[in-house]
């Protein structure tokens, strides 16, 4: 299938919409045996207002007829479009023009498909004009938090933390690799055999990556990490048992401390989720500067100033790193950096500005637990080309961190803050560190899922003097191992 812009722009001296052909008085016949549609029982044109988002229907109703239909229809319907005049109608109004000019064409080649097919491809067609095409529907539904994409007809859903095969497919991989193009694009960057592989975001800050052969044997492999459209809140946390509002309120006093926070965890674990809420604790009144390598942080303040990371063009040249970003943030006068993720040498300059006055910073690291989290930071400025002896690196390292949060996604799929570890200091050459809060696993349900508490270990944190200099008050059982949690939702006592 040509690209929608090249198409399009072949009838450029066309109308936005031509004067269609007159409906045939005799209707195409469907291949399955239903009632014929006519034009007065075609489907009516949506309100200005409607979002259609009907069900798709299972994989066995559509046929490889069914796409070839479609690859046809969409040919028949660029060649009566222009894009500049379609740019300009609002999208209810060219939405709504699409659906009738697609129920005439329908009629106009004599296409034999059924009334719900034809539902179908007008829905589909008008998807692939204003939006990502397969991909719109999934997108429209709240329940999906990720789509990945093994080929034109491979897709899988993350519902509620499990994976699940959908019917939802692309005509071929070449409708793939368009929609692929059409993504990145939008954000600057370029994906094709010689740059194969590409990360970029979605309007509503949705991750994405793609990769394309000749890296992708199989054909374009593409993920979306799906964002709330309303950022979550540290109560829906609480609400979803990721953790209790006793540990929800020593992170949100932290934040307010100005604390440096290291975010740890695992690959789909929450980690971005997590700093964003925890950086909406810190007070309107500041300068914040994030550093991305894809700008997907939706911070709440009005005074905040985001930098992304920049690829190299195809002569190699002008590529921005994160490191130079962290660089040149301490010349921006920042009351607080937050890192999107901290992945390479940028982790030096990242202590250096933790060690010098820019107290309150936040990033993320993967790794599997607190300690796991210290030795990957080591690693990096190893990995960096950094030449600092071990006891010197240890010392920035637990000099800038204060204290570092796992976030762990465990085998139910379900998310939890499963350790808060304070950053004590250094005992000869080891950094020492005492464990706050934890997730205490015992066990599977009956249903799958994870059983388990969260409790104090009874360590009272050194910060909590830092918390009452910044007038931060905590209730003096809080770390008491004993007391009864005052958790409505019953994660158990701690």
């Amino acid at each position: 299938m040509d690209s929608l812009r090249d198409q399009i722009a072949a009838w450029g001296h066309r109308k936005a919409f031509q004067a269609p052909l007159q409906r045939p008085a005799d209707t195409a016949r469907p291949l399955t045996a239903q009632p014929e549609v006519s034009a007065s029982k075609a489907t009516p044109p949506p309100p200005d207002n409607a979002m259609p988002t009907p069900a798709r229907p299972a994989a066995r109703e559509l046929s490889a007829g069914y796409f070839t239909t479609k690859i046809k229809l969409h040919k028949a319907l660029l060649a009566r479009m222009d894009l500049a005049a379609a740019q300009s109608l609002p999208p209810e109004q060219l939405r709504s023009q699409l659906h009738g000019l697609i129920d005439l064409l329908i009629g106009e080649e004599q296409l034999p498909v059924n009334e719900q097919e034809q539902a179908q491809l007008i829905i589909d067609l008008q998807n692939e004009v204003l939006g990502l095409g397969p991909l719109e529907p999934l997108l429209a539904d709240p329940g999906i938090s990720e789509i990945m994409v093994n080929g034109f007809d491979k897709v899988f859903v993350e519902r509620r933390g499990r994976l699940e095969q959908i019917a939802t497919r692309f005509n071929d991989n070449e409708h793939l690799m368009k929609v692929i193009d059409k993504i990145v694009s939008r954000v600057g960057r370029r994906i094709d055999e010689s740059s194969p592989m590409a990360d970029a975001r979605l309007a509503d800050g949705s991750r994405v990556n793609a990769i394309v052969p000749p890296l992708a044997i199989d054909g374009p492999a593409l993920s979306i990490r799906r964002f709330s459209v309303v950022p979550l809140r540290m109560a829906d946390l609480i609400d979803k048992r990721a953790l209790t509002a006793d540990m929800a309120q020593l992170l949100a006093g932290f934040v307010q401390a100005k604390v440096n926070i290291l975010i740890s965890g695992g690959t789909g674990s929450g980690k971005t989720t997590l700093l964003n809420i925890l950086s909406s604790y810190i007070p309107e009144g500041e300068r914040i500067v994030t550093i991305e390598d894809t700008a997907e942080l939706q911070m709440q303040q009005s005074h905040v100033v985001r930098l992304e990371t920049r690829n190299a063009n195809l002569e190699g040249n002008g590529e921005v790193s994160m490191r130079a970003l962290v660089k040149n943030s301490l010349r921006m006068r920042p009351d607080r950096i937050v890192l999107g993720e901290v992945r390479g040498s940028e982790v030096i300059d990242m202590l250096q500005a933790m060690n010098t006055g820019h107290d309150g910073s936040l990033t993320t690291v993967h790794a599997n637990s607190p300690r796991d989290a210290l030795s990957r930071l080591e690693n990096l400025v190893g990995l960096g080309g950094v030449n600092m002896p071990a006891r010197a690196l240890r010392q920035q390292i637990s000099a800038g961190i204060h204290v570092i949060v796992q976030a762990s996604r465990l085998n139910d799929g379900s998310r939890k803050i499963t350790s808060i570890h304070e950053i004590s200091g250094m005992e000869g050459d080891v950094i020492t560190s005492q464990e706050i809060f934890l997730f205490e696993r015992q066990g599977m349900n009956p249903d799958g899922s994870v059983q388990g508490r969260f409790r104090a270990t009874g360590v009272r944190p050194k910060l909590c003097d830092r918390l009452s200099a910044y007038g931060i008050t905590l209730r003096d059982n809080l770390f008491d191992p004993d007391y009864a949690s005052d958790d409505k939702k019953g994660d158990g006592t701690r």
